[in-house]
């Protein structure tokens, strides 16, 4: 296997990496914006404020995006795994 091929697949994996995580991460972070911004409005400093709405948050987007992370990982693990024989030069 090339340096070339190694790097390719890893950064396909990082590309992948981001796209699977970039809901949960945009959600969470909204949410925390949000918070942040109500907490300063109103001076409230309770430390579950700021946690639950965004567990709420990473749950509700575990239940919509889901299905769709778990296929778009599974899809590339599939593709890394028939990829090896390919790269072993077989």
């Amino acid at each position: 296997m090339e340096s070339q091929q190694v790097f390719t697949i890893g950064q396909q994996g990082l590309m992948m990496l981001l796209t699977v995580a970039a809901p949960m991460l945009i959600v969470v972070l909204v949410v925390g914006v949000l918070v942040s911004v109500f907490q300063a409005a109103t001076q409230i400093n309770e430390a579950t404020l700021s946690f639950v709405p965004k567990l709420l948050a990473a749950v509700a987007v575990m239940a919509v995006m889901g299905p769709w992370m778990l296929t778009t990982l599974v899809d590339y693990l599939r593709s890394m795994l028939l990829s090896i024989p390919m790269a072993a030069g077989g």
